[in-house]
């Protein structure tokens, strides 16, 4: 953020991109949308009367710019919805979202799809098999994944062991399976669909996975379409459940063609955000995250 004396632009940081897995910049632009949404029900709660003025600028890596406003952001969350929201990775009670429920939380705008989570159990191995077996994906992973409290990062930011409730032996078998010396060798003896053999218990319950939807058609878009996202995510925290996000769905092109199909979606529409969502069966660890700093 670059702070002025009437407002703040949002930049974003390249070398925090990931363009093996997100080349589109869906997943940037999303993240991004929803930080200014976050910071507009912050300043809010603070009796901040905010704005965002939402243009994208490539060249400078600008999303937005938040100016002064001449009432508060109109909006049902608050701080405590922010502080309060959690992503778990773990295991989830069966339960799938009521209509009442799914409908409040399209009534926030955003275009969601239900689907039951065992209907995903092979698309989401599929999914892991691409991601484990894409050398420049497995390379971003292995720079912000935290497997060990011995990483020098660990305290520091990216996505640790405990967050993503792993066990000590899965989290020590993940590392070595990606480490740099270690990953042309197993890519090439199956470590890959090992992997992905893993996942496939995830969803194997009666649970629901939400889909985003929505019409891509400029940065700009896709940036409104995190802003509802994390609505519908505060939403879900506000009635007690968590998400997990399952972007490997997307980011694999035969499984994101084979989402859209699956959807019947018109042309133009494509699914932009996938994730579980439930009560979890444990309580999420939140990983660590770099406090921002003005420049």
């Amino acid at each position: 953020m670059r702070y002025a004396d009437d407002a703040v632009d949002v930049h974003w940081d390249p070398s925090r991109a990931l363009p093996g897995s997100d080349p589109t910049r869906r997943d940037l632009f999303l993240s991004l949308g929803a930080f200014v949404e976050t910071c507009l029900i912050v300043a809010a709660s603070a009796g901040l009367p905010v704005r965002a003025d939402i243009a994208v600028d490539l060249a400078a890596r600008r999303v937005a710019r938040l100016v002064p406003a001449s009432s508060l952001y109109d909006t049902p969350f608050t701080v405590a919805s922010v502080q309060q929201r959690r992503c778990a990775r773990g295991g989830y009670a069966p339960g799938r979202l009521d209509p009442a429920t799914l409908a409040a939380l399209t009534s926030l705008g955003a275009d969601l799809r239900q689907l039951p989570t065992r209907g995903l159990v092979a698309p989401l191995a599929e999914a892991d098999r691409w991601m484990f077996g894409t050398p420049a994906v497995v390379s971003e992973l292995r720079s912000w994944l935290r497997l060990s409290p011995k990483h020098p990062r660990y305290r520091l930011d990216g996505l640790t062991d405990r967050a993503m409730a792993l066990s000590r032996f899965e989290a020590t078998g993940l590392a070595a399976m990606i480490a740099p010396i270690a990953y042309p060798v197993t890519s090439r003896l199956g470590g890959p669909a090992l992997l992905a053999a893993a996942s496939k218990s995830m969803l194997r319950y009666d649970g629901s996975v939400l889909i985003l939807v929505g019409r891509a058609v400029s940065p700009e878009s896709v940036v409104e379409h995190g802003r509802a996202l994390v609505r519908v995510w505060l939403a879900l925290s506000d009635r007690g459940l968590t998400v997990h996000p399952l972007s490997q769905l997307l980011d694999c092109p035969i499984t994101a063609a084979a989402l859209a199909a699956k959807l019947g979606l018109s042309p133009g529409e494509s699914p932009l955000a996938v994730f579980r969502t439930g009560r979890p069966l444990e309580a999420p660890i939140r990983s660590a995250r770099i406090p921002a700093s003005p420049t």
